[in-house]
């Protein structure tokens, strides 16, 4: 038995299945981890959420902002125009995918392979079981009869910091926030988003979050995507350093698609197919 974590496929339905062609995933006996925005912009978001569902307990994925703003999409009736939700709006299983995808973690840990797993970030405050009990929070009212509620007040960049004084909409927005969309915080965690660059463009008082010296996750390994610049060959990066695993190799915008297994920490791409 192998465990494989998957960076960000965005829809990228055919480079998944030469991955796992690439590793001889077996269903009954390999479990693949997936980090999230499983959809979008890609192609084939359709057969990419119909195929991971399809996995059962074969897959464990954690939500990242794609997977959200399809169900927020889905809930207003509106999306962006470069979404390609248009296949899983008018499909037939529309509601049964969306239940699904609405009922997935933020947050996975292993203690068994000691790992954990989210799409973007922690804020440096939190410890492990802080960042169990957060996203715990999220998911919690997504899986509630209010996450009609908090998918309207989802949107918005603050607060950017975390406190634990934070209450409501703000408290589940910057939680949320920070698992789904985190690249780059000043010392105190604050959040930035509007560089998106890899890590070393950033301007002067901004780190990339696992940088953060005083970050109480730093003894943890963490699995993550979202961060399509931040290339595993980056000269200033070696990967696993800082107990961080960056799996985003933008398929989507022509690199690869790329897993880890676990086990031995050996990587494994494919290129991606005209994109």
């Amino acid at each position: 038995m192998a465990t494989y974590a998957i960076g960000d496929i965005q829809g990228c339905f055919d480079e998944l299945k030469s991955l796992l062609e690439l590793i001889s995933f077996s269903i009954e006996k390999d479990q693949l981890w997936f980090a999230g925005d499983i959809v979008n912009r890609g192609p084939k978001s359709l057969e990419t959420l119909r195929f991971i569902k399809s996995l059962g307990h074969s897959a464990i994925t954690v939500l990242g902002n794609h997977d959200i703003h399809l169900l927020a999409s889905a809930q207003s009736n509106k999306s962006h125009r470069k979404d390609t939700f248009g296949e899983i709006f008018s499909a037939p299983d529309r509601l049964e995918l969306l239940d699904w995808l609405r009922k997935l973690p933020l947050f996975h840990h292993d203690t068994t392979l000691n790992f954990s797993m989210l799409h973007a970030g922690v804020a440096p405050q939190w410890d492990l079981q802080k960042t169990q009990l957060l996203a715990n929070e999220v998911e919690r009212i997504l899986r509630s009869n209010r996450y009609s509620e908090y998918l309207a007040q989802i949107y918005g960049n603050e607060p950017t910091c975390w406190t634990d004084e934070l209450m409501g909409w703000d408290r589940l927005r910057c939680i949320t926030n920070y698992f789904t969309r985190l690249r780059f915080c000043d010392e105190s965690g604050r959040m930035n988003f509007s560089e998106k660059g890899p890590p070393g463009t950033q301007p002067e008082g901004l780190v990339p979050w696992y940088q953060l010296q005083d970050r109480r996750t730093k003894n943890q390994k963490i699995i993550f995507g979202h961060w399509s610049t931040h290339k595993l060959a980056d000269n200033d990066f070696l990967f696993g350093q800082n107990n961080v695993f960056p799996l985003d190799t933008g398929c989507l915008w022509g690199g690869e698609l790329t897993a880890l297994r676990l086990e031995d920490e050996k990587i494994f791409q494919v290129p991606a197919i005209n994109h």
